[in-house]
């Protein structure tokens, strides 16, 4: 199987060796594309001079997390890869694990994306993250199946058939930084494949020691709410009902509660989602068809 490993790097100096060495040491061959978004230590020189065998593309400005994805996936499909593995820069796996994740593709394709068991970046426990999204918080009580179906897997460590990007396409345009993947799981789910993990082999996610401030919490309500308004998995009042006026309504228990610049808050998020509409709704009409939107174009 023919597998191209897409990396967006953007000050990517303190993982590479990690990172791109994991790559490396992979059993199954794998091809490397770092689409970095203007970095500004050393990340470039280090690989123009370390890892030659890596392409690397420079992008004259930061283009985010998604659209930078989009330029790997285009490429993946232009020169008829088989798949992708969608690698975060502070993550790295170990060297089965992509020839696991390519085999599962082959023997269960109604699955869309296979993930391994995600690990913090010491890889004595579950990623924080990763565990609360199964629902499981021991790793010795994850079952030793093949693969075991998923709701929601971030995008540290996707592998990705060119099949299914050719039906789904790359990641909206809607999403700069955070969102993009719960977004393409909601897409995923309602061309009618699966998202699962593979809990035989493994990733190494080194994000531990990020602070959540309130800050970064009411981003995260933002990227939630505006997945919620693009999910084409509901009509478009539905959605309306799930973000909108599910922001109004946290606005409200704010007030309700004294926590006036909390309400504050919400509320701006609230208008900013009523601003974006129109996007919102062209959106939602592009990715209900069946092609390789934001890839080729």
């Amino acid at each position: 199987m023919k597998i191209l490993a897409i990396i967006v790097s953007y000050n990517f100096e303190h993982w590479i060796n990690q990172c791109l060495g994991s790559l490396r040491q992979s059993i199954q061959p794998v091809d490397i594309v770092v689409i970095d978004n203007c970095s500004l230590d050393a990340t470039t020189s280090i690989i123009e001079k370390h890892y030659p065998e890596v392409r690397l593309i420079k992008n004259e400005k930061n283009l985010g997390f998604g659209h930078a994805n989009n330029i790997g996936m285009r490429i993946a499909l232009q020169e008829e890869y088989n798949a992708v593995l969608l690698l975060n820069q502070d993550a790295w796996i170990d060297a089965q694990t992509i020839g696991t994740l390519a085999n599962l593709l082959s023997i269960k394709p109604q699955y869309g994306i296979i993930s391994p068991v995600h690990l913090n970046g010491k890889g004595n426990k579950l990623d924080q993250g990763f565990a609360t999204y199964i629902g499981i918080t021991d790793l010795t009580k994850i079952t030793k199946v093949p693969v075991i179906p998923a709701t929601f897997i971030n995008a540290a460590c996707w592998m990705i058939p060119t099949s299914v990007l050719r039906v789904i396409g790359g990641f909206s345009p809607l999403f700069y930084h955070y969102g993009e993947d719960k977004d393409y799981i909601n897409r995923l789910k309602y061309h009618g494949y699966l998202l699962g993990y593979s809990p035989n082999v493994f990733g190494y996610h080194d994000r531990e020691y990020r602070e959540v401030t309130p800050a970064t919490f009411f981003r995260s309500e933002q990227v939630y709410l505006l997945s919620e308004y693009a999910n084409i998995n509901y009509s478009f009042m539905k959605a309306f009902g799930y973000s909108i006026l599910a922001g109004l309504k946290k606005a409200s228990k704010a007030l309700i509660h004294n926590k006036n610049k909390d309400a504050i808050k919400y509320l701006d998020i609230t208008f900013r989602l009523i601003t974006h509409t129109f996007e919102v709704i062209k959106v939602r009409k592009r990715t209900i068809h069946k092609e390789d939107n934001y890839i080729k174009s």
